[in-house]
């Protein structure tokens, strides 16, 4: 007769979906910070030191960007793989990648497989999750492969052959998984008047950060008009660009006389740099413009934009558009006196709303313990923390030239920044959370005045 008591032991000790999603990107960082701190992973054939190596695997892993080695220069052609290997997986999630391997090798995905794959990627059914890794996978290859034809022939006019092939790959990888990373110690200041690096670059981080459920739908579905769409995807499709607008609209007007940005530049250019500073802080992280001397309201603006970051399912961090969008919503709603919240004739579930606010609430919790530790042990100014601490939590990677500067201290609390940011705080507590049956009875209801 089996053990009733040992069955339970091993039920309670077997790893939820959400742990086991956090344990393999530890996994996955573990592996980079190993690799990275090998001599051959520098230019110097010296050994970086242990906390720069496993920095850099986490921002690579978590698609941030943020650097404390210039990585063009002070990497070996060996790192500089490792570093876009990183970035592939963390920018696909390490589930997707684990399944394009069990479907290449013809093995069957179980049902356990299944609910961990749908906990890393946003498909709303289980029985789908398959069919959407292979979306992902299809989408992403076709994608970074247009990127690097385009951003190759472009630079070829500059480069060899081979070397431009290689810059055209790394970007086109680099700015799809809204990473970041740049060969270019400048990142793409020096490209910022070509409209075809830049507007290429731009369309794949923008693709990247819409989430995959969009952009199937967009393809997918594209014979069909607006109104048609998901409520998911309309809402995306809404807040991105009305962020978009109203961002470029104000960097424009905050940073068009400042000489250290878009001062000295034509019109052309402050136009399109607006733009692009206005959609890299959708987690992109790449820039055309000295970050370190934007004006404090442009600094201010961008760590706004940092937070909401980029759409559910996509390569990018923050809390996500949806998630804001259904926080204003909630307050309007609340404002007027509905009972219900609504978006495009659609209400929108208790369940749903709940887990906005807790994302948004443990989002600034986290956010502020963070950023008040680095100013108080850095000698930094405040703005300059924030920034710093925004743009790891939302897996962005700009910064105002602070992060080679930061102690061992500030480095590893932008570590821990990245990590949470990239698999959200909601589902990092629901990992360290022990699992609590639901009561079979309810408490008596009270108010409590609040406001």
């Amino acid at each position: 007769m089996p053990d009733q008591n040992g069955e339970s032991m091993a039920k309670n000790q077997s790893l939820s979906p959400p742990q086991i999603v956090v344990l393999g990107f530890l996994i996955v960082i573990l592996i980079g910070t190993i690799l990275l701190s090998l001599p051959q992973a520098t230019a110097s054939g010296k050994s970086q030191p242990l906390v720069d190596a496993l920095f850099t695997a986490t921002s690579a892993v978590c698609v941030t960007g943020l650097i404390v080695h210039d990585t063009g220069g002070y990497f070996s052609l060996f790192g500089q793989i490792v570093i876009l290997l990183l970035i592939q997986i963390g920018g696909l999630g390490y589930m997707t990648m684990a399944t394009f391997l069990l479907l290449l090798i013809g093995k069957t995905i179980t049902l356990k497989e299944r609910l961990i794959m749908q906990e890393s990627m946003p498909q709303f059914s289980l029985g789908g999750v398959v069919q959407f890794a292979k979306h992902v996978l299809k989408i992403t290859l076709v994608l970074e492969v247009i990127g690097a034809v385009i951003l190759s022939l472009r630079w070829m006019g500059q480069y060899p052959v081979s070397r431009a092939i290689y810059l055209g790959i790394f970007h086109a990888v680099s700015a799809f998984c809204n990473a970041g990373f740049s060969l270019f110690s400048d990142s793409l200041i020096g490209f910022r008047g070509d409209m075809v690096i830049c507007l290429t670059v731009l369309s794949l981080f923008f693709i990247g950060g819409l989430g995959y459920v969009v952009v199937s739908d967009l393809y997918y579905l594209r014979h069909r008009k607006f109104p048609q769409f998901s409520v998911h995807t309309k809402m995306v499709l809404s807040i991105t660009l009305t962020l978009i607008v109203l961002g470029g609209v104000g960097f424009f007007l905050l940073e068009y006389k400042n000489p250290l940005t878009l001062g000295g530049l034509s019109g052309r250019e402050k136009i399109m740099a607006s733009l692009f500073q206005t959609m890299t802080p959708r987690t992109a992280g790449f820039s055309v413009v000295n970050v370190g001397g934007m004006m404090q309201g442009s600094l201010f603006l961008t760590i706004i934009l940092m937070f909401i970051g980029a759409s559910p399912g996509g390569t990018g961090g923050g809390i996500k558009t949806t998630t804001f969008g259904v926080m204003l919503a909630t307050v309007w709603a609340t404002l007027k006196g509905k009972k219900d919240v609504t978006l495009f004739k659609r209400r929108i579930s208790g369940e749903v709303i709940n887990k906005s606010f807790v994302v948004g609430f443990l989002s600034i919790f986290f956010i502020v313990i963070i950023t008040v530790i680095i100013t108080s042990s850095e000698s930094y100014s405040f703005i300059r923390a924030f920034f710093e601490t925004m743009s790891a939590f939302g897996t962005v990677g700009l910064s105002t030239g602070i992060t080679s500067g930061l102690s061992s201290l500030g480095k590893t609390l932008l570590i821990v920044t990245m990590f949470v940011g990239r698999l959200g705080p909601l589902t990092i507590g629901v990992a360290m959370m022990s699992e609590v049956k639901d009561l079979r009875f309810r408490y008596p209801e009270k108010r409590v005045l609040v406001g």
